[in-house]
């Protein structure tokens, strides 16, 4: 293996990496996002069985008001683009279970992204250490 060769599998390396680095910050992104959903959908159905129940709301900096939830009609829910619609409880629960859908197929997508790049990893560092062994040991002419 020429030493250009060498320079452009460890370059490969690298980029492989950082795509792999950035394939595991998106799912560690999208299994928070499959927790907190799940999180909403639990406090909407437990707000449908107690319809006036206490609970803190933050303000800001880990501050909380304690207040009272009157209403189990509507909840308000963010679509996306800062843009937020009323729903009913089980509208908003429907929504959720959607979003849960989405977020799961692509967890799949980029699991199996990532699985990939782990194996191209491999394969480029059996690749190195070939190249190292050659190095260390070269052919002898007899």
């Amino acid at each position: 293996m020429s030493e250009e060769q060498a320079e452009q599998l460890m370059q490969q390396m690298q980029m492989l990496e950082t795509y792999f680095s950035d394939l595991s910050q998106r799912e560690q992104t999208f299994v928070g996002i499959l927790r907190e959903t799940t999180a909403a959908i639990e406090s909407i159905k437990s707000l449908n069985e107690k319809p006036e129940s206490e609970t803190l709301v933050p303000i800001g900096m880990g501050t909380y008001i304690p207040t009272k939830i009157s209403s189990t009609q509507k909840i308000v829910l963010n679509i996306g683009a800062g843009i937020a619609v009323e729903k009913d409880f089980p509208s908003a629960i429907n929504y959720l279970e959607a979003r849960i859908k989405e977020v799961e197929i692509a967890l799949q997508d980029t699991s199996a992204k990532k699985q990939d790049a782990a194996s191209r990893l491999e394969q480029g560092k059996a690749q190195v250490n070939q190249m190292m062994q050659a190095m260390q040991h070269p052919p002898t002419s007899g």
